[in-house]
């Protein structure tokens, strides 16, 4: 509910379960009068008999209804028109009854667009459900501006301005393939779409456009060991135990799918040769479309930002240029573990997105004595725990690491072995 006014502060969403309706106070009577003016209802897991024939009562005014895991008996509706479905491996594999093709191939690809966001089984991808409803039936959604390029106007534009480049990959086994694996997948499936772009190191064709999102806004940790955070101390916090290891940090746990899921994830932080100079450079595996293993290694760009432990970042990945605003949420004294925000976006892309990574040394997860801290942590990034997605760390034999000659690492902070103390 929090996360769609992030999208537009006039989105008011109603939770609850389905245990409301044994009472018979005035908050049944208070549910009834949001369900008359309700432009959508979601029903998850309801299976009750008596639930059931509640909502069934209940939701008549309700143009948009959406079971997911629920009682057969349950109608989805669309736009005011029932939708009726044949069961079977999919809620909506089947639609059957819609008057009018043009309707019906709309509702489709709005279903199907549904059906696969919430099989991915994540908190963003339940808000994209509610967002394409919103955005087919009741108004259009900025953010979602482009799903779908339509119409010869796009295709015209491609060609106009981009005809060698996309006869070039025609020609290019490995680009053709980039783009034949890119139009299977979901326009808002991050995770299918970096995958297809990691398998072939293509460059993308289409001129989008999308911003760095602005909400949640994270605040950084003020202090470190009891001292005022400075931006050369926030620096050093990146850099961690670069050093002491061949890397920086591991990654734990993120909360993204598309960007956190890869397996052996190591990130290095340094100074550069040049005045002023710092990087980032993750290294991670990628599991190609024909089920091989390859190592990836990206290289960004960190400026300072205004308030010290927030930064922001930028890289080029595959002709594609991703600017990230990054947030070190919090790390604990003795560099066991981390926790850093970011939001992003690819703006040629047109993909925006937000997540957080957590850190440790080994890729291990904190100790139970942490759990309240990294709790709070995760707060602040208005992340639940259940939500992270854990990295295999399992097979990680002879990352590409190293840095480049020249690079420098702490300047406040020394890390020797497991003691940190000041330079």
């Amino acid at each position: 509910a929090k996360r769609l006014k992030w999208v537009d502060e006039e989105f008011d969403t109603m939770v609850f379960t389905d245990k409301l309706l044994e009472s018979n106070g005035s908050a049944v009577e208070n549910l009834k009068r949001e369900l008359r003016h309700a432009s959508i209802l979601v029903i998850v897991a309801v299976t009750n008999p008596e639930s059931v024939k509640w909502i069934q009562i209940n939701n008549q005014s309700i143009p948009n209804v959406i079971c997911f895991n629920s009682s057969p008996t349950l109608k989805n509706k669309l736009g005011g028109s029932l939708i009726q479905t044949e069961a079977t491996e999919s809620i909506f594999s089947k639609i059957v009854n819609i008057s009018g093709q043009r309707k019906a191939n709309e509702s489709m690809e709005v279903v199907r667009t549904i059906s696969e966001a919430w099989n991915r089984h994540n908190s963003d991808d339940i808000r994209f459900c509610l967002l394409i409803i919103i955005n087919a039936y009741i108004r259009p959604v900025p953010i979602l501006k482009n799903l779908r390029a339509k119409g010869l106007s796009t295709l015209n534009c491609m060609v106009k301005n981009c005809g060698p480049q996309i006869l070039n990959c025609l020609l290019d086994p490995n680009c053709r393939k980039a783009l034949q694996c890119l139009n299977e997948c979901s326009p808002l499936d991050q995770v299918c779409n970096y995958r297809c772009i990691a398998s072939y190191e293509k460059e993308q064709l289409l001129e989008l456009d999308a911003m760095i999102p602005e909400k949640p806004c994270v605040p950084p940790m003020i202090k470190f060991q009891g001292e005022e955070l400075s931006h050369e101390m926030a620096e050093d916090l990146f850099v961690g135990w670069l050093g002491s290891l061949d890397w920086s940090w591991r990654v734990v746990a993120g909360q993204n799918p598309a960007y956190d899921h890869f397996p052996c994830q190591y990130q290095l932080f340094y100074r550069g040769k040049a005045r002023g100079s710092f990087w980032y450079e993750p290294v991670f595996q990628v599991r190609t479309l024909e089920g091989n293993l390859v190592w990836r290694r990206r290289k960004y760009r960190v400026k300072r930002a205004k308030i010290p432990g927030t930064f922001y970042f930028s890289v080029l990945d595959n002709g594609v240029v991703s600017k990230e605003f990054w947030t070190i949420v919090d790390v604990s004294d003795d560099l066991g573990w981390g926790l850093f925000h970011y939001h992003g976006a690819a703006r040629v892309a047109g993909q925006s997105y937000t997540g957080a990574v957590l850190v440790s040394p080994d890729g291990k997860y904190p100790n139970e004595s942490e759990s309240l801290r990294l709790a709070s942590a995760l707060d602040k990034c208005d992340i639940k725990e259940w939500e992270l997605f854990n990295v295999d760390n399992c097979s990680c034999k002879d990352p590409p690491l190293g840095l480049p000659e020249g690079s420098s690492l702490h300047c406040k902070i020394e890390v020797v072995g497991k003691k940190i103390s000041p330079i």
